[in-house]
């Protein structure tokens, strides 16, 4: 059932034209009604289905605003290393009783960081982790020896972009308590990564074959890039 606060937003956004972020980012927060502080969302659609092969675009983003979330990071190290784990700002540190603890389904944290000796034990986790996307990775800076760098990235607000296999990418771009410009700041870096990521692939004509922004409990609008990629 649609609520009275949904019934009063815009009706059929989708089919306005695009525009550029700088203008969508006022009328998007008019929009922004509920009581707590939603989410400003960006929903990509990449052109992963190649003649050749299919792309698959797994990497992170540093926002330099910051996400605007509290994550809970958990941290498999060595005993030497813990106490920088500690330091550093890590929930959770432990070694192989914490292992233990994942394997019987305690998982209560949202990024999981881990040191490459350690990393041979947490690979056989693979079932439990990998569904929920929880599994460290060399490629996301998430299986590292300098911890203090892992760690203070992640609570600073790096995200993973990542395509489904129908080529959709969606993150945050931050809240509605933001600034414009905070909110424009992310939304460059994300352009920024997937422009090096396509750089990186073999890619016939655009990555990127639509973009649309919405809040958590709003409409999305059609985005205008500013630069083709």
């Amino acid at each position: 059932m649609t609520s009275k606060r949904y019934k009063k937003l815009p009706e059929k956004t989708k089919e306005l034209k695009a525009e550029l972020i700088e203008k969508l980012i006022p009328e998007l927060k008019k929009n922004c009604t509920t009581k707590f502080d939603e989410s400003i969302d960006l929903s990509l659609q990449i052109n992963n289905k190649q003649k050749k092969s299919e792309i698959n675009l797994r990497t992170v983003v540093n926002l330099p605003s910051g996400s605007g979330k509290k994550i809970k990071i958990a941290v498999v190290c060595e005993d030497a290393k813990s106490q920088i784990a500690k330091d550093s700002g890590a929930d959770i540190v432990g070694g192989d009783d914490f292992i233990e603890k994942i394997k019987s389904g305690e998982i209560n944290f949202d990024k999981l960081i881990c040191t490459p000796s350690m990393m041979i034990k947490l690979s056989k986790l693979g079932k439990v982790l990998g569904p929920k996307g929880l599994m460290p990775n060399p490629k996301l800076g998430t299986v590292t020896d300098d911890l203090k760098s892992a760690i203070s990235n992640a609570k600073l607000g790096q995200v993973e972009i990542k395509n489904d296999k129908d080529g959709n990418i969606g993150l945050s771009l931050g809240k509605k308590s933001f600034s414009d410009d905070k909110v424009i700041k992310n939304y460059i870096a994300v352009l920024d990564t997937l422009e090096r990521e396509k750089g990186n692939q073999t890619i016939k004509g655009d990555l990127i074959k639509s973009v649309f922004l919405t809040s958590t409990m709003g409409v999305s609008y059609k985005l205008k890039l500013p630069k083709s990629i």
